[in-house]
C-alpha cells in the first residue's frame, strides 16, 4: 500500500543512501517522456525537502532540456535486496552548469569528476513509498569503470566538443541550456 509524506524522513534518507542507482524521471510539456538510470556517487539528501545529484557526461541530456521548460522532476529509487520497498520524491528542480553561482559549493559534495556537466537541484514536495514486492532480486557487485576510461582518453577541450555534438539537444530538438560554443 502506497504512502505519501511532505519529507523525507530518516528512515527515507537512510534507504536512498543505501541504494547504489536511482532513476531521474523528466518531461517537457510535449515530446518524450525519460527515465535515466544513475549512479556513482552522484546524490546527496541536503535535507527534509532538498536533493542535489550531480549528472556526468551521457549520450544524451534530457533532463536539462526537460527542466527549461517544465521544472518537475521525480526520483525513484528501488530495493533490489531483502527490503522490499520503492521510494519515489517529486518535486522542483533547477539545473546548475559550470561556472553558475552555487556551483562550485555544489560540486564539492561529490567526488571530482572531469564529466560533471550539470548539477539538478531539486525541492521535495512530495515522498511516496510502495511496496516493491514484484521487484527481483540482485546483487551488487561493483561501479562500472567504463565511464572513467572513457572520460580518461580525452582532454577538457575533447569533452565539452562531445557536448556540444551530443548534449546541447533533447531527443526533440530542445535546447538544453549546455553552451553551444
Amino acid at each position: 500500500m502506497a504512502k505519501q509524506f511532505a519529507e523525507i524522513g530518516d528512515d527515507h534518507r537512510q534507504f536512498i543512501e543505501e541504494q547504489h542507482m536511482f532513476f531521474a524521471g523528466s518531461a517537457a510539456p510535449e515530446g518524450r517522456v525519460n527515465i535515466s538510470p544513475k549512479g556513482m556517487d552522484s546524490l546527496r539528501v541536503m535535507g527534509p525537502n532538498r536533493i542535489v545529484w550531480m549528472n556526468l557526461t551521457g549520450s544524451g541530456n534530457e533532463t536539462a532540456g526537460h527542466l527549461i521548460e517544465a521544472n518537475r522532476m521525480t526520483i525513484m529509487w528501488c530495493s533490489f535486496t531483502t527490503r522490499p520497498l520503492i521510494l519515489r520524491t517529486y518535486g522542483t528542480a533547477r539545473t546548475l552548469h559550470i561556472g553558475d553561482d552555487g556551483w562550485d559549493d555544489l560540486a564539492a559534495l561529490f567526488p571530482a569528476h572531469r564529466s560533471a556537466r550539470q548539477i539538478f537541484d531539486m525541492h521535495v514536495d512530495l515522498v511516496q513509498t510502495s511496496c516493491g514486492y514484484a521487484v527481483p532480486f540482485m546483487d551488487y557487485r561493483e561501479e562500472r569503470d567504463t565511464m572513467q576510461k572513457w572520460v580518461d582518453v580525452r582532454t577538457d577541450a575533447q569533452l565539452r566538443d562531445y557536448w556540444v555534438e551530443k548534449n546541447t539537444r533533447t531527443i526533440d530538438g530542445k535546447p538544453t541550456g549546455v553552451p553551444e560554443v
